[in-house]
């Protein structure tokens, strides 16, 4: 009976000696692979980053193209608004006298 006692608590702490390994084990390894990913994300930011001044650039020429745009189609909309009332107004007169 004592032996057996023995016998299974010396497999109890082989066991979690062998639990203990493989934990270190695994974790070394997660270590490697979240350092791993950071450089990687690291990377992209940079790359990003570089990617932000083009970014602006083209945000500053869409906005400078939308008030231009802006201009000419009020312009357009104002004299083609003059024209027919113009014509509205000459047809009054007509209609008046």
């Amino acid at each position: 009976m004592v032996d057996i006692n023995l016998m299974l608590s010396v497999l109890l702490y082989l066991a979690g000696i062998i639990l203990l390994i493989v934990l270190i084990i695994l974790g070394i390894k997660l270590i490697v692979v979240v350092d791993k990913a950071d450089r990687v994300l690291d990377n992209i930011e940079d790359k990003v980053n570089t990617l932000n001044g083009i970014f602006t650039t083209i945000d500053k020429i869409s906005l400078g193209m939308n008030s231009i745009t802006e201009n000419i189609v009020s312009s357009v909309t104002g004299a083609i608004s003059r024209i027919f009332s113009k014509k509205k107004d000459e047809s009054e007169e007509i209609i008046d006298e």
